[in-house]
């Protein structure tokens, strides 16, 4: 029988009276050692909350409600992480905790006890592991660097190239270019800096050498 809050009668050695907290209870899923689905072993842990919807269901079909709800849970952590891989361990613990808590309510709904939420709280690699994917994620922002630089030099002797191909166009141009350098030579420190005297003057000075 189920009894509302007040004053009720029990009959001695015909009735027992137990109490069952309707209230939301929260307990945290002991560190799990699970191997992945890619044959890496880690240690999870995580929290669930529930509560007791049906009373009666919750004394009369299962003895100790709580501690089975306990244990389910944890086994369920394990089954559910051992179907995936690392990589979707560590970036889908959403999905995989949703997928916990609807396992879980299902298995405890003959026990009269909702699973309200799961959450993974922590995901414990080996040293190891940790080392050589940090390694891993090391040597793959060399490679974008040096992918990066590689493209650069390319865009920049694309650059060249084009700007090449005008100013042998004109050879004035080369002249400007050069007295452009010198000037912002000149901006950044004082120096002496030799202006060569340009080829054309001395083609035009050598006929009136003859």
């Amino acid at each position: 029988m189920s009894f509302s809050a007040g004053i009720y009668f029990v009959l001695p050695f015909l009735d027992h009276a137990i109490t069952v907290d309707m209230r939301t209870i929260s307990f945290d899923i002991a560190p799990q050692e699970v191997l992945t689905k890619d044959s890496v072993t880690i240690m999870v842990d995580g929290v669930v909350y529930y509560r007791v919807r049906n009373a009666i269901l919750s004394v009369a079909n299962v003895l100790y409600a709580d501690p089975a709800t306990r244990l389910l849970a944890q086994t369920t952590l394990r089954n559910v992480l051992g179907t995936k891989d690392l990589a979707q361990i560590l970036s889908d613990r959403e999905e995989i905790a949703h997928s916990m808590q609807v396992t879980l309510d299902k298995a405890t709904d003959d026990w009269g006890i909702k699973v309200e939420l799961v959450e993974i709280k922590d995901v414990k690699l080996p040293i190891q592991l940790q080392r050589a994917m940090a390694a891993e994620a090391e040597a793959a922002r060399e490679a974008r660097a040096k992918v990066i630089a590689a493209e650069g030099e390319m865009n920049a002797s694309r650059a060249l190239r084009g700007a090449a191909a005008i100013i042998s166009e004109n050879p004035a141009a080369l002249q400007l270019r050069y007295l452009q350098t010198l000037t912002t030579i000149a901006a950044e420190k004082n120096s002496t800096i030799v202006f060569p005297l340009p080829l054309d003057i001395l083609q035009c000075l050598a006929p009136l050498k003859h």
